[in-house]
């Protein structure tokens, strides 16, 4: 433990990282991490380049170098086609490793990568899948983005990095990569951002909450795999016994209305706020003044950084038993996963934590766990090692 606290090698690496959009104007977790890991690699003195879309041309005070190649509101051929040229204008070296984070992104660029540099892909789930989940897609679009740009951007790789054994399985499974490719390092948390330095009735009292409610809290982008029409109506079971149960929902997405008519239909627009986009110095506060955070997922949720911020604002988490969510909360608090992805199951352990039938770690607990496995600072070294090992 205490090597991976050392700083990184005293020799400095340059690093070339493909992401997407910029955190926090993209706040995706995607974004998140992106942002969080080449801030730590740029914080030890590693030379950072990070390409992407929608970047801002300056930013003041910045270790790492930004390189924007295209439009984030252009046509989706126009933006690959500025990838290609802009990457192919800005390159000035060679680096020591280059780290992809988005196929489509990556794709137009794979043939002018520098030769001899190991390519790592972090593989933050199965694009082509997640896609079909969400919008309907024509079999051609499907083929594509599966046949032509997925799997011809991780065939340009040297190893990937994924958050979580249930995402080594996909990547294994699905795309056919050999095992010894694979490392899993889970996700991080910046631990100075996220902490208990408030009391739940402060952080209440700054965002104008409640004090004496039962209060739920997510953070999710409003889409259909990530549970909250189930959530919803879990809701309206356990109202009966605990009326004053109070959900809170931060995110945007395609589905919101949707959920806002579901709210009204089942009768909570007393027991559920939708806070739309949360400004990123509140998330910390909201945590704290919750209860209890909640991550209903139905599927392809291969970390869920939610839950690691959530932790280490000393707030429990529950969550279903999808993807990489288990890994996290099992060795902590296994009491604290249902027991399937079901309404009801999401229901009956609500209302076991709401009525205190089941124990829950303490804020302490919570907090500490999270800075012994999900330190930023550690996980970036982790990273790191696998970035700049050499080519098999």
């Amino acid at each position: 433990m205490e090597d991976d606290k050392n700083k990184f090698a005293a020799k400095s690496a340059s690093i070339l990282t493909l992401g997407t959009g910029w955190f926090p104007q993209s706040p995706g977790g995607l974004e998140r991490y992106i942002y969080e890991l080449t801030h730590q690699l740029a914080a030890n003195q590693d030379l950072v380049e990070l390409c992407g879309v929608g970047l801002p041309e300056t930013q003041a005070n910045l270790s790492i170098k930004l390189t924007n190649l295209a439009a984030v509101d252009s046509a989706i051929w126009q933006r690959l086609w500025s990838i290609r040229s802009n990457f192919q204008k800005t390159r000035l070296g060679k680096p020591d490793a280059i780290n992809l984070h988005f196929a489509l992104y990556s794709f137009p660029i794979l043939d002018i990568l520098p030769k001899g540099v190991p390519i790592t892909f972090n593989f933050h789930g199965p694009w082509t899948a997640e896609s079909e989940e969400e919008v309907a897609s024509r079999r051609f679009s499907t083929w594509v983005k599966r046949k032509v740009i997925e799997e011809n951007t991780f065939n340009h790789c040297d190893r990937f990095i994924v958050l979580s054994q249930a995402f080594a399985n996909i990547l294994h499974q699905r795309y056919q990569i050999p095992w010894q490719k694979i490392h899993i390092i889970p996700g991080g948390v910046d631990i100075n951002r996220f902490q208990t330095n408030l009391s739940p009735q402060a952080a209440r009292i700054k965002l104008g909450w409640s004090e004496n409610r039962p209060i739920l809290f997510t953070s999710r982008r409003l889409v259909h795999r990530v549970g909250l029409d189930k959530l919803l109506q879990a809701i309206a079971i356990i109202k009966l016994r605990i009326p004053d149960v109070w959900l809170a929902i931060a995110g945007r997405g395609h589905i919101q209305s949707i959920l806002q008519q579901q709210v009204i239909e089942l009768g909570l627009e007393n027991n559920v706020k939708f806070l739309g986009f949360l400004p990123d110095e509140d998330l910390p506060i909201a945590y704290q003044a919750a209860n209890l955070t909640i991550m209903p997922s139905q599927s392809f949720e291969g970390f869920g950084l939610a839950i690691v911020e959530s932790l280490a604002c000393g707030t429990p988490v529950l969550c279903t038993p999808v993807g990489g969510m288990p890994e996290i909360i099992s060795p902590f608090s296994p009491d604290l996963i249902t027991s399937s992805t079901e309404t009801i199951a999401i229901a009956e352990k609500l209302e076991q934590v709401l009525l205190q039938k089941i124990n829950i770690p303490s804020r302490e607990q919570c907090r500490q766990y999270a800075i012994t496995n999900f330190d930023w600072r550690i996980i970036a070294q982790k990273v790191r090692n696998i970035l700049l090992a050499e080519k098999i």
